[in-house]
């Protein structure tokens, strides 16, 4: 019986040992709900794309179709963290089948959410939420600096037909001058992500926001969600 006891106690030993080894899922408190990070979350989103370019044929081309992302399995980093797949498919309707065109990463650290697109490392969000805070989304990357902060926490909104009660916008970029306007913010949803991006990247023309040289805005609007 001793003998049963002690192998017994010995298992337990290494399952706990074991447990230590496993890094546990992200905290929930400082609001990281607000980035969605949870296994099988998705989100639907309405899209318009607009590139800008007066030498070409079509010199605003305009792209209307839907996108889909999805939070997938975890995996471990080239730095040993545990991040979860990010899946990005397209369609160009509600009738037509998605199609997966990119499979990016994310990952909630050192109260920071970050989401890798096109390899490129982009802080997204930062915790706890303050107006007096701001951040460097590039610090990761080798891109020009682009300080961010909350303009809007705790709101509530309609975004598209859906009424959210908790909402927070980040703002990214507002330029405006001879030559130049940028305009680019996201929101975010309580226990949902990403609701809403709007991005103007554009060269104009005498401050004349209407007299596109070249450029792109992107429009993105939630339209489903869920797990």
């Amino acid at each position: 019986l001793m003998n049963k006891f002690l192998i017994f106690s010995f298992f337990i030993l290494i399952l706990l040992s074991c447990k230590k080894d496993i890094p546990q899922p992200y905290d929930l408190s400082y609001s990281y709900t607000y980035f969605g990070l949870i296994k099988g979350n998705y989100v639907l989103y309405e899209v318009v794309e607009i590139t800008h370019d007066e030498n070409a044929i079509v010199q605003h081309d305009t792209l209307r179709y839907q996108l889909k992302t999805l939070i997938g399995d975890t995996l471990y980093d080239n730095s040993g963290r545990i991040a979860n797949r990010f899946f990005r498919s397209k369609r160009p309707d509600a009738n037509s089948p998605w199609s997966i065109t990119d499979v990016w990463t994310t990952i909630i650290a050192n109260n920071k959410a970050e989401l890798v697109e096109e390899n490129q490392r982009i802080v997204k969000l930062i915790f706890p939420f303050s107006k007096q805070m701001t951040w460097n989304s590039n610090q990761f990357n080798p891109n020009a600096a682009n300080a961010c902060f909350y303009s809007s926490i705790d709101y509530s909104a309609f975004i598209g037909t859906f009424p959210f009660d908790h909402l927070v916008q980040v703002e990214q970029a507002d330029e405006r001058n001879l030559v130049v306007y940028k305009r680019h913010f996201e929101v975010y949803a309580q226990n949902v992500g990403l609701v809403r991006k709007y991005y103007k990247d554009l060269n104009i023309a005498n401050f004349d926001t209407l007299n596109i040289k070249s450029g792109k805005e992107l429009f993105m609007d939630v339209i489903g969600y869920g797990n």
